[in-house]
C-alpha cells in the first residue's frame, strides 16, 4: 500500500515572487553587436512602433522639403528641346513675307535636326539614300556661309558658327517641302525644275534676311550673302531633282 506524503502549500507575498521580480529588473534586452544604443530623440533608431508611426506623419525635423514630382521640368526641356520655340520658328519660315527674325535670336539644333531627318526620309521614299550626304553638306554649307559672312563683315562681324548652323538648318524647311512634293511629280520634267526654282528662292530669301538681321555689318553685303545662300540651297535641290 502506497504511502501518502503531505506537502504544505507555498504562499507567496502580495508582491509576487521576489526572485522573479528581482530577475526581471536585472534582465537586459539583447543588443546587436557594434550597434549604438537607441537614441530616444530619434524615433526611427528605436523599436518604439508608436513613436515611429507618429514621427513618419509629422513634419521633417530639419525643415527641408525636397522638390516634388509636379515641380520637375518636362523631359524635353531638361534635354534642351523647346517644342514651342521650334514651332514658332517653323511657322515664321513658312510665311517668308512676314518673317520675324527676333524669334531666331536663340539658336538651337533641335529644329534643324528634325528638318534634316525629314529631308533624308523623303529622299529615302524616292529610293535615294542621302543621309550622310545631307549631313555633310549642311556642315560644309554652314562653314562656307560662316567664313564668307565674317570675311565680308571684317572685324565687326559677330556671326558665330553655332548660330549659322541653326539658321541654315531651319531654312532647310522649304527644301523638305520640295522633297515631299517631288514624290508626286514625274522626274525630269519642267514642273520639277520650276518647283526647284521657287523653293530655292524661298530658302535663299529667308536665310539671307536672318543672317543680315541677326548679325551686324551684313546689310551692306546683302547681295553677296544672298548669292552664297542661293548656291547652298541649289545643291540641295539637285539632290531632289537627280
Amino acid at each position: 500500500m502506497a504511502k501518502e506524503f503531505t506537502v504544505p502549500p507555498v504562499i507567496f507575498p502580495s508582491g509576487g515572487n521576489p526572485a522573479a521580480a528581482a530577475g526581471a529588473h536585472q534582465r537586459r534586452h539583447p543588443v546587436a553587436p557594434f550597434q549604438p544604443p537607441p537614441n530616444p530623440s530619434l524615433p526611427f533608431m528605436s523599436f518604439d512602433i508608436g513613436s515611429a508611426a507618429s514621427a513618419s506623419f509629422s513634419a521633417p525635423a530639419y525643415g527641408v522639403v525636397g522638390p516634388t514630382f509636379e515641380d520637375e521640368l518636362p523631359l524635353l526641356e531638361e534635354l534642351g528641346i523647346n517644342t514651342r520655340q521650334i514651332w514658332r520658328k517653323t511657322t515664321s519660315i513658312l510665311n517668308p513675307l512676314r518673317l520675324n527674325p527676333a524669334i531666331h535670336e536663340d539658336a538651337d539644333l533641335s529644329g534643324p535636326f528634325i528638318f534634316i531627318t525629314a529631308f533624308g526620309l523623303f529622299q529615302l521614299l524616292a529610293g535615294k539614300l542621302h543621309f550622310g550626304i545631307i549631313l555633310g553638306w549642311v556642315t560644309v554649307s554652314s562653314l562656307f556661309l560662316y567664313v564668307v559672312f565674317n570675311m565680308l563683315a571684317g572685324r565687326n562681324g559677330n556671326l558665330d558658327l553655332y548660330r549659322c548652323l541653326s539658321l541654315v538648318g531651319y531654312c532647310m524647311l522649304p527644301m523638305v517641302i520640295f522633297s515631299a512634293a517631288s514624290l508626286f511629280v514625274p522626274e525630269g520634267g519642267s514642273v520639277v525644275f520650276g518647283m526647284a526654282a521657287v523653293f530655292v528662292l524661298w530658302s535663299t530669301r529667308v536665310c539671307t534676311r536672318l543672317l543680315v538681321e541677326l548679325a551686324s555689318c551684313g546689310d551692306e553685303h546683302r547681295g553677296l550673302i544672298a548669292y552664297a545662300c542661293c548656291l547652298v540651297y541649289m545643291l540641295f535641290s539637285l539632290l531632289v531633282i537627280f
